[in-house]
Parts: structure tokens; C-alpha cells; sequence
């Protein structure tokens, strides 16, 4: 399949948003989510989670962030990607009890969503933190080393708690697109998830990998706002992260002793030169 320029992609979802988006209601069909395994890795193993699911134990994971984590765009709280990740999870992992707390506020970056990280990490006590995070600094063009210092502090801080992390990047939308951070702040958090050792789940390009393999979704997949998700890509994100936490799970099982994959984690918290990532 030919594959469309990110100008063509973004110029397609332009137009289509003019189209209604579709929920996805009682007795309709699941979307198709190309979700392509490459993209899907969160290496390093999940160590926590890990543990969690090798014997069964109840499993906490907490979803930190913005607008998409708190679900706007979505027809239901049934409908946002924590709701639908647990569901997803479950279906997966059914002799364990999964729980996802959404944790989502709309408007926030990091350096607020640190704030509640330091309540909410000890209130939940989780084994996984998902933090969402890049898009609301992208459009505003906040100071990127202001938000490298701060997923650092975030993420150090989940780590001192006892959990794993994952950082969710930008969504694929015309509004991302049209802002010029948007490529700086994509790389700054890959390069913060490599440094600390943590997982990346790279919705940016995942979503831009459903939208350029099926343009036609793309009035199904971005609100009218040009910004927001909506059920239907929702619930993509979450089958997506689903795949992602079960391949890990995989590569837990083949990385040898749970001790030497706790030392190697808790070792490699970066405090990092002030000139990069």
C-alpha cells in the first residue's frame, strides 16, 4: 500500500472533519486498529505489572494526563481510553483483577500533573502509571527544558513509589500538525523514556499509522475541533495499549530473574546534563 506524506494525511483529515464523527454504538462493528507490533513495544519489561500478572495478584494501573486521558470527545466515561483499556486488559488477563483509574484533567501539562502525581501515586498505590503528556505544552510552546526537567522529576517519582511508566506521546491531529513544537516535543519525550528507561507508547505514530493506511477514518478518529479523539479512536488507543502491555508481558517472561530486572530499573533514574534530555 502506498503510503501518504504526513502533509497529505493531515490536508485528508482537514477535509473529512467536516464529516460527523461516528460513535461507536450497541451493535455496531469495532473499528480496525492496524496497530503494527513495532510500534508497540514499551521495553523495558514492565516489572511491576509483571510480577503483578505472574501470580495472579489484583493490578492498579493509574492514567495521568490531559483532555484525552479524562476522555473528551468521548460519548460516555464507558467510552474513554482508561474505561476501555480495562476492559480490553480483562479480556486478555482473566484470572486477573485489573483495575484502571482515570486520572485525567483537561488543560494540564506536566508540571501540574506532577503536583498530582505526588497525591495520587500514594492514594492509588498502582503498579503501572500511564502519563499522557507533550500535547498541551506542543500547542502552547512551552520552554522544553522546563518540561524535560519535570517528566524527569514525574518520573523518578513513580519509580521511588514502587510502579512502572509508561509516557503516552501527541495525538495524530490537524491541530498537533499545524503546531511548530510539535516535532521538538515528540522527540524530547522519546529521548526522556530512552534516558530513564521507561516505556514509550508512541500513539503519534501509531495513529498516524491508522490514518494513513485508512484515510477514511480519519472523520471517525479526530473530533471537529481538529484536536480531540472521539469513541471510536478511543477505543483503538485502548486496544492498542492492551497488545502493547500483553508483548511485554511476553518479554517479561524471557528476562530473566525478577530481581535482576528490579535492580536494573530502580538503578536508572537519569538526573541528566542540563543541555539535553
Amino acid at each position: 500500500m502506498t503510503r501518504l506524506s504526513a502533509g497529505a494525511v493531515a490536508a485528508a483529515l482537514g477535509l473529512l472533519l467536516l464529516l460527523p464523527a461516528a460513535p461507536v454504538g450497541a451493535g455496531e462493528a469495532e473499528p480496525a486498529c492496524p496497530n503494527p507490533p513495532a510500534l508497540l513495544s514499551l521495553h523495558p519489561a514492565l516489572i511491576y505489572v509483571g510480577a503483578k500478572l505472574a501470580k495472579h495478584d489484583r493490578l492498579t494501573i493509574l492514567a495521568m494526563g490531559s483532555s484525552s486521558t479524562e476522555g473528551i470527545g468521548a460519548s460516555s466515561p464507558a467510552a474513554t481510553y482508561p474505561s476501555r483499556l480495562e476492559a480490553e486488559l480483562r479480556k486478555r488477563f482473566p484470572d486477573t483483577d485489573i483495575r484502571v483509574i482515570n486520572r485525567g484533567k483537561g488543560g494540564e501539562d506536566a508540571p501540574d500533573e506532577v503536583v498530582r502525581l505526588e497525591r495520587d501515586v500514594v492514594a492509588d498505590d498502582p503498579d503501572l502509571v500511564i502519563w499522557q503528556i507533550g500535547t498541551n505544552a506542543a500547542l502552547r510552546r512551552l520552554d522544553p527544558a522546563v518540561q524535560r526537567d519535570t517528566l524527569r522529576r514525574g518520573i523518578a517519582l513513580i519509580k521511588e513509589s514502587g510502579a512502572d511508566v509508561v509516557l503516552m506521546d501527541l495525538q495524530y491531529a490537524p491541530r498537533v500538525l499545524a503546531s511548530p513544537a510539535s516535532a521538538a516535543m515528540e522527540k524530547l519525550i522519546a529521548e526522556v523514556a530512552e534516558r530513564n528507561r521507561v516505556g514509550l507508547f508512541r500513539r503519534f505514530e501509531i495513529m498516524r499509522h491508522w490514518l494513513s493506511d485508512t484515510p477514511a477514518e480519519a472523520a471517525r478518529a479526530i473530533s471537529a475541533d481538529g484536536l480531540h479523539m472521539t469513541d471510536r479512536s478511543y477505543a483503538c488507543l485502548a486496544s492498542g495499549l492492551a497488545d502493547a502491555i500483553a508483548q511485554n508481558w511476553r518479554q517479561y517472561q524471557t528476562e530473566g530473574s525478577p530481581a535482576a530486572r528490579l535492580a536494573r530499573v530502580l538503578g536508572t533514574v537519569d538526573s541528566g546534563p542540563d543541555d539535553g534530555p
